[in-house]
């Protein structure tokens, strides 16, 4: 007997959203000097609001505001209180919980239960959490009585679009800094709801804000010389730019940029539960995932049967209307993110190696792609070398745990890994030898505020999230060790 899911829509009449947004400056909304423009649901192409395209002077005035709430209010606020409002925001998050997942889901197109379940209730939990951290920074590890940067300018991407804002406003805040964010061009309406979580938590004027637009809005942010630190989360590409931006200056920065990640199964590991761990790993929010697991590395002994298992699992992925709490898979977050993810896979093609895509049915509006694997891949193929960004797994073997390491690290990126094995000293040594800041045991794709998260190489600088994601945002006050007499 074969179970079919009848539709269970998520309803949006919770959501408020207005015909056209200003940006968020000094406690309120103005209104910008460099246009408009639409942002759509990728899932119907609808026209959600208009959204203000902000200018260098609109960065400008933020910056200002920035400074003048960083100098007269919230560097001289007893550091209990910045936790107190860290706090209140992080409830009323919980308390408007429902309202966020919708817009979140319309606005980026990933599936409600994701936003419901992963992404609304993360996002309190890194405001819960550095609330704690506000009143206890003598003992974030960078010596006593640590400093604020001042203002930091913060740039977030469209694949977890509040989430990372909380990845990043929490702990700026937390260690006494002001920020002025830029959100995704193409979802950035939970950001402006934000605003409104800031006004209704009395946070006071100038302490976040929000300004929205493209990437020139983002390079005015980057490139203004009132910012003291620079946040950002996104390409490798981009972040490249942002660092020969920011080289010779004083700013600092924190970038969390592409990734490549190996998911390596064992001949020892538990296959269901691996199987499981594959398609998370990969089709987790449309696989729009800097460290989702996009390269799969199988043990010879065990290929067959786990890539078996694997196609009998895809098949039962659920693709369609995001707002549908039964659906597993949504859509594509833009018109150029779709173009990409095609012309990879095109090159996959063209380059030999074998496509299989889920058997299902794909709406006709919006932006769409089928859960896809790619087998018979090897390291010189562009699909095992280069971002996705989207539900496309290649495939590779290996014969020996030395050899599994080997494709494993022949990237350029070194953002997060995952091993499945029942033996855990094959665990361990397998990740003491990875290149990876991120690494997952017998899962994949899990989260926690109290956790680094970062990586190598061309993955990025820095960590973001528990007590060592608190040093980017803090002046050390520790001597160096040369300072100290060492070598």
């Amino acid at each position: 007997m074969e179970f079919t899911y009848a539709a269970a829509p998520e309803s949006r009449s919770v959501v408020d959203i207005a015909p056209s947004y200003k940006l968020f400056i000094n406690g309120d909304w103005v209104a910008g000097k460099g246009g408009t423009f639409p942002t759509i649901n990728p899932a119907t192409e609808e026209v959600l609001s208009k959204i203000t395209q902000g200018s260098a002077s609109d960065i400008d005035r933020a910056v200002k505001a920035a400074r003048n709430a960083y100098t007269k209010i919230w560097s001289k606020l007893p550091a209990k209180e910045r936790g107190k409002y860290l706090f209140r925001i992080a409830r009323i998050l919980q308390e408007r919980a429902r309202e966020f997942a919708v817009l979140e889901t319309l606005n980026n197109g990933k599936p409600i239960r994701e936003s419901r379940d992963v992404d609304i209730p993360l996002a309190a939990a890194h405001f819960f959490y550095h609330a704690g951290w506000a009143d206890k920074l003598d003992y974030a590890g960078v010596g006593k009585s640590p400093k604020p940067y001042g203002v930091v300018g913060q740039i977030i991407p469209w694949n977890f679009p509040l989430l990372m804002l909380a990845w990043k406003i929490a702990p700026a805040l937390a260690t006494g800094n002001t920020v002025v964010l830029k959100p995704a061009e193409t979802t950035p309406l939970t950001a402006l709801l934000f605003a409104e979580v800031c006004q209704q938590a009395d946070l006071p004027d100038g302490v976040v804000n929000i300004v929205t637009g493209d990437g020139r809005t983002g390079a005015a942010l980057v490139n203004h010389p009132g910012i003291d630190k620079i946040a950002f989360t996104g390409s490798t590409e981009v972040g490249k730019i942002i660092a020969r931006a920011i080289a010779g200056t004083e700013k600092k920065a924190t970038l969390e940029l592409g990734g490549k990640a190996a998911n390596i199964i064992y001949d020892d590991a538990a296959i269901d539960q691996a199987v499981e761990g594959i398609i998370n790993g990969i089709f987790f929010n449309q696989g729009h995932v800097c460290c989702a697991g996009s390269r799969l590395l199988v043990q010879e002994s065990v290929y067959g049967t786990v890539l078996d298992k694997l196609q009998e699992r895809m098949a039962k992925i659920r693709v369609g209307d995001p707002m549908d709490k039964n659906t597993d898979l949504g859509a594509i977050n833009s018109a150029a993110q779709l173009a990409k993810i095609k012309e990879l896979t095109s090159a996959g093609d063209s380059e030999g190696a074998t496509r299989w895509s889920s058997p299902c049915e794909l709406p006709e509006k919006g932006f769409w792609f089928a859960p896809t694997i790619f087998t018979g891949v090897t390291e010189s193929h562009r699909i095992a070398r280069e971002e996705i960004f989207g539900p496309v797994l290649s495939v590779l073997t290996f014969r020996t745990p030395a050899e599994a390491i080997e494709k494993a690290n022949a990237t350029p990126y070194g953002l997060s890994a995952g091993i499945w094995s029942e033996k855990s000293s094959k665990i361990l040594w397998t990740a003491q030898n990875l290149r990876a800041g991120v690494i997952w045991s017998n899962t994949f794709n899990k989260f926690d505020p109290a956790s680094p998260f970062g990586g190598y190489k061309e993955s990025g600088w820095g960590r973001e999230g528990g007590r060592h994601g608190l040093h980017g945002y803090l002046l050390t006050t520790q001597k160096s060790h040369s300072q100290k007499g060492g070598k």
